[in-house]
């Protein structure tokens, strides 16, 4: 009789067994198949010696569940292998990641180098919080490769994009960019939110850190908020120490330890997991002992649990969502009211190559489209869909809409709107899992609708409904189902009530009878 539990992950599994099994083990001492939901906040110690130990990051194992909990420690290890990474900490949103990962290597006074394609939300967080702490972002067109080189100076500490940005859905040449970072000695940050591990792997494209929403493709449900860093792991912090002080030199509260020096690929740690010389895990381990620590943004455990239930099934829905969308562009693209379609899958897309190289399994879900009528056109589409949902989010597993100039791209100027791709006349979609004919007949249905007349801000009930007609997949994804109507949540509350409320008596005794 074996003296442990089958059931684990082989070291060379394919893509679909790792988002079923990677990370996992099942439960010790129960043999549970599924990672427990761990709701707890603090951990027994063995004795002092052991919770001393594991303060001054001389041993692993959680303490406090603002620093770690084993159900997110078995979606971090999932997540560093789907993306092929060394080490990950998940947090509890995209722009928690973002900000820590920048924490890492950021001091007032310093800047970093950005893409100008970005989702509204990181061009605010940068442009406004990182401002806040003296951090400056430099914005440079996707494609100027000699001005992303020019930005670079001495204060410097990151060059930054996203892999298939956001709301375009334009690819970055990742490989191009990384190769002036590394010029620099700076490292390469990648927003895979886009992509997913699935379509993209940064990493392998020249990639330092990934940073993930993982609220949108990754969990795909709409039911959960997380974030996570992923380090590669041999990018050689110690080579400048003045550069990135914060992981190269001594660090105060850890009593004189160099992060670098003890987790980076030469250190004790990378020897203990057999990685000694080729990678470590000193990023990672910095994000969760100090911003973690010291910041809080700790993903829940149901969280944890929820994105890791969703990224079982990662590679069937991203085929999906990627057939979908060429369908849908394919409509798209040929309707009369429509000026432009973004979806770098499409041949006539000057990004199609580009993103056959960085993106064999498709071309992603998620894209704009512009009308001729302009801003009251845009907005007479987005107000006229009936199935479609207005939601502020993407990577849902239902068919998405968002008009960015009103939503996403609202804090932006006008400039800066139309160097992200989120003019007024631009509509964002990420095309769900929706049988397709479905998705296509509510946006015809929308686009014939168009009259050039004023469309009023304001409707009287939420979209998102299944359609009578409605196919089998459809169905599956909305049949039942409509936005909460105090609310607008997209996905079904969790009522947790034995008892409900009477209008009165008589609405009382007609329920009981």
């Amino acid at each position: 009789m074996s003296g442990e539990f089958g059931g684990r992950c082989p070291a060379d599994a394919g893509f679909a067994t790792k988002c079923l099994l990677g990370g996992q083990q099942p439960d010790p001492s129960s043999g549970a198949r599924v990672p427990p939901i761990v709701q707890n906040t603090g951990y027994v110690f063995k004795g002092t010696d052991d919770a001393a130990d594991k303060f001054n990051l001389a041993a692993f194992g959680p303490i406090y569940s603002r620093l770690g909990n084993p159900t997110n420690d078995a979606l971090e290890a999932k997540i560093a292998a789907l993306e092929g990474g060394m080490a990950c900490l998940t947090v509890a949103s995209g722009h928690a990641a973002q900000h820590l990962a920048f924490s890492n290597l950021m001091e007032a006074g310093d800047n970093f180098v950005t893409t100008n394609k970005l989702y509204g939300g990181s061009v605010t967080q940068f442009n406004r919080l990182f401002e806040q702490f003296g951090w400056e972002a430099r914005f440079c067109a996707v494609d100027d490769y000699a001005a992303i080189e020019k930005a670079i100076d001495d204060k410097t500490k990151a060059v930054y994009c996203e892999s298939i940005s956001n709301p375009e859905g334009m690819m970055m040449d990742l490989k191009k960019i990384a190769d002036i970072a590394h010029a620099k000695g700076l490292p390469l940050i990648v927003d895979n939110t886009s992509a997913t591990p699935y379509l993209c792997r940064p990493f392998e494209h020249g990639a330092d850190i990934v940073v993930h929403s993982l609220t949108k493709f990754m969990n795909g449900h709409g039911n959960a908020l997380g974030g996570a860093i992923v380090e590669k792991g041999d990018f050689n912090w110690g080579a400048n120490p003045d550069k990135f002080p914060i992981l190269a030199k001594p660090c105060d509260s850890y009593h004189g330890m160099v992060f670098y020096d003890v987790f980076g690929k030469d250190g004790p740690v990378a020897e203990m997991f057999g990685t000694k010389g080729k990678t470590g895990m000193s990023f990672a381990i910095a994000a969760r002992a100090l911003g973690l620590r010291d910041a809080g943004p700790s993903m829940a455990p149901m969280n944890a649990f929820l994105i890791n239930t969703g990224i079982e099934t990662l590679p069937l829905r991203m085929a999906k969502h990627c057939s979908n969308a060429m369908a849908v562009a394919e409509f798209l693209a040929g309707h009369e009211k429509v000026a432009a379609v973004s979806y770098t899958g499409l041949p006539s897309n000057k990004n199609n190559s580009l993103i056959k190289q960085y993106c064999p399994n498709g071309s992603g879900s998620l894209f704009t489209f512009s009308l001729k009528g302009g801003f009251e056109a845009a907005k007479q589409v987005v107000n006229n869909v009936k199935m479609i949902s207005l939601v502020a989010n993407l990577g849902d597993c239902r068919t998405l809409v968002a008009h960015p100039a009103s939503m996403m791209h609202r804090q932006l100027n006008e400039e800066q709107q139309k160097a992200a791709g989120a003019s007024a006349e631009v509509i964002r979609l990420t095309v769900g899992l929706e049988d397709p004919e479905d998705i296509i007949a509510d946006l015809k249905q929308a686009l014939d609708g168009i009259d050039g007349g004023d469309v009023p801000d304001a409707l009287t009930e939420f979209g998102g409904r299944c359609p009578e007609n409605a196919q089998f997949g459809t169905k599956c994804l909305l049949g039942g189902q409509q936005p909460d109507p105090s609310s607008g949540a997209r996905v079904p509350p969790v009522c947790f009530s034995t008892g409900f409320n009477f209008k009165g008596t008589s609405d009382a005794a007609d329920k009981f009878n």
